[in-house]
């Protein structure tokens, strides 16, 4: 089934945040459609890459469904570590932009577009830059820069077209693929549907 076919991309961001030398905390984000079945899947398959894995309800019970989570995420953070950050905070943002390519999203290398690396080399040559942090541009439906692409896809390239800078913030970001950097709505948002009965408070709408 479909969450069947999920399961390896899960298994791919655990192995990935190991390798900055900390054991995860898969959160289960538990909806009233979930059964039991799929619920007992997800945390077997994590437990058995060695994670912690919770159960949370807090988007229906608040706090309280969320003290599972609260003990797991405790519980790792007294727990000994060997955090390491993935690259040499010296490293040079073409490096950088491979490296999270290839270990992180699962790439088999990268590709610039002729103005991005240009971009890339003139910020690399300028000494001002050399504290600036990386932020990836990036889809999150996918590891690639595709959104349709599920799972943990193999044999394909990151395209880079363009790097945005953020001197106030102190980022450099490389864009893959299309993706809009505008937040917006959708052309039916959420909120048409949300009201207030006026009489007795009740909100409707929100699941």
């Amino acid at each position: 089934g479909l969450l069947e076919k999920g399961l390896p991309n899960m298994l791919h961001h655990i192995n990935t945040i190991r390798t900055s030398g900390i054991n995860p905390v898969v959160c289960i984000n538990s909806f009233h459609t979930d059964t039991k079945d799929e619920i007992s899947l997800v945390r077997k398959t994590a437990e058995a890459a060695g994670a912690r894995c919770a159960v949370s309800s807090h988007w229906a019970n608040g706090g309280d469904g969320a003290l599972e989570l609260a003990d797991a995420v405790k519980e790792a953070c007294e727990e000994e570590n060997g955090f390491k950050f993935l690259y040499p905070l010296d490293m040079k943002l073409r490096q950088r932009v491979a490296k999270i390519a290839e270990v992180v999203y699962g790439a088999d290398g990268v590709s610039w577009s002729p103005e991005a690396e240009a971009k890339a080399k003139m910020l690399e040559a300028d000494p001002g830059y050399d504290d600036y942090g990386t932020m990836m541009v990036k889809t999150h439906l996918s590891l690639t820069h595709e959104p349709a692409l599920k799972g943990v896809p193999k044999g394909w390239t990151l395209p880079i077209r363009d790097v945005l800078i953020y001197s106030g913030a102190k980022f450099l970001c490389p864009c893959a693929g299309a993706i809009s950097l505008m937040p917006g709505t959708s052309s039916n948002p959420a909120f048409r549907r949300v009201d207030v009965d006026v009489k007795t408070g009740k909100v409707t709408g929100l699941f």
